[in-house]
């Protein structure tokens, strides 16, 4: 990834956040953004520097705002972390395009001796504030994701899950 393309991300990013440079879940997005672009810088010269920048980053976007998303996940472009607050993403969890994540979510492994399974979110997903998705669950495009809802089985595209444990209702 090219210096360019990193800036031409995160200015998508600012614009999907409502154009505040302030918010906690735009700067933890341009922490993360700044993660990955890091890694493609060959020379490990060049690359410790910024290394430390981003750990220092990621550490105060962890410990400040409460919201932890490593470089090593895949975030799709245009997401919107609402809420600061009690977030915690997997570093293997994919997230799709234009999601809304809020305040307490938590993508992450079901079980300890399975590393690999994780959930995988689908283009413009909506995840309520406390919900939490666990295991190697898939989340359809434009699915939604009710407060607190704990989801444990995969959710169809458009569906709606909601309880604990949740159950999948199909919209409309």
């Amino acid at each position: 990834m090219k210096f360019r393309e990193l800036r031409a991300l995160i200015r998508e990013d600012l614009r999907a956040n409502g154009g505040d440079p302030t918010r906690a879940g735009f700067r933890t997005l341009a922490v993360y953004r700044f993660g990955v672009w890091r890694m493609s810088v060959r020379s490990k010269l060049l690359r410790w520097p910024l290394s430390m920048l981003y750990r220092r980053g990621f550490v105060h976007c962890r410990n400040v705002y409460g919201i932890e998303l490593p470089y090593t996940t895949n975030v799709g472009r245009r997401v919107v972390i609402e809420h600061q607050g009690g977030i915690v993403i997997h570093g293997n969890v994919t997230i799709g395009d234009e999601c809304i994540i809020r305040q307490n979510c938590t993508l992450g492994l079901r079980r300890v001796d399975r590393p690999g399974d994780v959930p995988t979110l689908g283009a413009r997903v909506n995840l309520g504030a406390g919900s939490v998705v666990l295991g190697a669950v898939t989340i359809g495009a434009d699915a939604a994701i009710g407060a607190n809802a704990v989801v444990l089985c995969d959710v169809p595209a458009g569906a709606l899950a909601i309880g604990v444990p949740a159950t999948v209702r199909l919209r409309g």
